[in-house]
């Protein structure tokens, strides 16, 4: 069982950035690869980026590259999203998830997940 626990959201201007956090505890995080969901109004829950175990390989969503890195410390058993040029559209309810099937926007592929936390960007 791992439990994950998101922070760092808030509220920010277009073009702004911000850094997520997610803190995991319980089994070795280093034992799972780890993503990023959001979810925003009306819309699907939508793959922002993963990770894998070693933190040699990523993958992101299309609308994220290019602005979004996502980056691991085994160590201290956490992920981290830093976010730049953030958009309107970015807003969201952001989540971070843990399982052992490979890297990918596959929700299935993530047994664990966090509550989330919100991201607002105004224009």
């Amino acid at each position: 069982q791992v439990q994950l626990v998101e922070s760092g959201g808030g509220l920010v201007q277009a073009g702004g950035s911000l850094r997520l956090s997610c803190a995991a505890s319980g089994r070795t995080s280093s034992n799972y690869n780890m993503g990023w969901f959001r979810l925003a109004p009306g819309r699907e829950r939508e793959f922002v980026a993963g990770i894998s175990r070693g933190g040699g390989a990523t993958a992101y969503g299309d609308p994220m590259k290019g602005r979004f890195t996502i980056s691991r410390d085994n160590a201290k058993n956490t992920m981290y999203l830093q976010m730049n040029s953030l958009k309107p559209e970015d807003t969201g309810l952001y989540s971070c998830a843990a399982g052992v099937y490979g890297v990918g926007p596959e929700q299935g592929r993530y047994a664990y997940w966090g509550q989330g936390t919100q991201v607002t960007v105004s224009s």
